[in-house]
């Protein structure tokens, strides 16, 4: 589980196929790996992954072909920036909110409107996700917590203040980017116990 508060900016390394359908990420962060061991969990673009191991500030992780293909981890090249964090302990504050590293969809950039003092960006979502998007609600974009700030049928914006903008690589994600997108997972659960409840009362 995590929070969505990136903790460093680490980079790709290098990305070896290692198989069919599945490829061994070596990712550079200093800061994530000072306490990762073998079997650890740290969030890559909000893509929960396991740690094989670790050398030198750098860990690698096995990422399978559902992972490549259901998220844009694939599309990373040696060099690309992307946003870690560890799995939150139980005795550290929660400062965004409950993230799995699930992703739920990849969707797109479609706008950037600078202003004084932050940035609106505005995504698209894939299909079925805007349900469970809705304004002043959590979203995590590329493993960083978010509050939307508008909700349409198939997009929604946030604000990005300046720390996010320096500190994530949403600060340099331009036009027609994919980025990975998480919705809440509470939004989940009440879909379904509502379902379920409905179903029930057929009966």
């Amino acid at each position: 589980m995590f929070t969505g508060i990136v903790e460093e900016l680490g980079e790709i390394v290098r990305s070896t196929e290692t198989g069919d359908d599945s490829a061994l990420v070596a990712i550079r962060g200093p800061l994530v790996t000072s306490d990762a061991r073998h079997g650890d969990s740290i969030a890559v673009n909000g893509v929960c992954l396991t740690v094989v191991d670790v050398d030198g500030g750098v860990f690698t992780a096995d990422v399978m072909g559902e992972t490549l293909r259901r998220t844009a981890l694939g599309a990373l090249r040696p060099g690309d920036p992307v946003n870690l964090e560890r799995a939150a302990a139980l005795n550290s504050r929660l400062g965004g909110h409950l993230v799995q590293g699930h992703v739920d969809g990849v969707g797109e950039v479609v706008a950037r409107e600078p202003a004084a003092q932050w940035e609106t960006v505005r995504f698209r979502l894939p299909a079925g996700l805007a349900r469970y998007v809705v304004e002043k609600g959590s979203i995590t974009v590329d493993g960083v917590s978010l509050t939307v700030a508008e909700a349409g049928d198939d997009w929604f914006s946030v604000g990005l203040i300046p720390t996010t903008l320096k500190l994530t690589v949403l600060g340099t994600k331009q036009v027609g980017d994919p980025v990975n997108l998480e919705v809440d997972v509470l939004a989940k659960y009440v879909e379904r116990l509502l379902g379920d409840r409905g179903a029930g009362s057929v009966r």
